[in-house]
C-alpha cells in the first residue's frame, strides 16, 4: 500500500487574455486566491470553486498550451439543476442537463447527449456544460452519494 498521499490541487488551464478569464471565473462565484505580476511576460492567477480543495491558475507565462484546448474538466455538484440555474442566473451560458445514450460517462463532444437528466437519477450520469471565453470546457456532474471508497 503506497503511504504517499497525492492531492490534485491545481489546475493549470490555457488562456488567451488573462483578465477576461479572470473575470469570467469571478462571474462564477470562485474565490480569488492570488493575482501576482512579476513582469510583462509572467502572471499567476489562482481562483477555487466554491467547496473545492483544487484551484486552477491561469496567467502569462505558466503553460506553452494552446488556449481553449483542456476538455472535459468536471465540477461535482449535488443538484444539477440548481447548479445549472445559478449558473444561468450569473449570466453564463450553460447547456441543458443531458445524460449519455450509453449510460456511464458522457462521450466527447456532443455526441449521445440525450436531453434530461438520467431517468433513474443514478449519481455520477447527468450532466451540464459550459466554456470559458477560450473554449477550456467543464461540465456539471450531479453526485449526491459518492461509490464506495471514492
Amino acid at each position: 500500500m503506497n503511504s504517499q498521499t497525492m492531492k490534485l490541487e491545481v489546475l493549470v488551464l490555457p488562456v488567451s487574455d488573462v483578465d477576461r478569464s479572470k473575470g469570467f471565473y469571478e462571474k462564477l462565484g470562485w474565490r480569488l486566491d492570488a493575482d501576482f505580476v512579476t513582469s510583462e511576460d509572467f502572471r499567476v492567477v489562482q481562483l477555487t470553486p466554491p467547496g473545492s480543495e483544487c484551484s486552477i491558475i491561469i496567467g502569462t507565462g505558466v503553460t506553452s498550451a494552446v488556449p481553449g484546448s483542456v476538455q472535459g474538466l468536471h465540477l461535482i455538484v449535488y443538484d444539477i439543476e440548481t447548479a445549472r440555474a445559478e449558473l444561468v442566473d450569473r449570466g453564463i451560458e450553460v447547456s441543458e442537463v443531458f445524460h449519455d445514450v450509453g449510460g456511464i460517462f458522457h462521450h466527447a463532444g456532443t455526441e449521445g447527449r440525450i436531453s434530461g437528466p438520467d431517468p433513474k437519477r443514478r449519481d455520477y450520469s447527468s450532466f451540464a456544460s459550459f466554456s470559458d471565453p477560450d473554449g477550456n470546457d467543464w461540465l456539471l456532474q450531479e453526485v449526491k452519494t459518492r461509490a464506495p471508497g471514492r
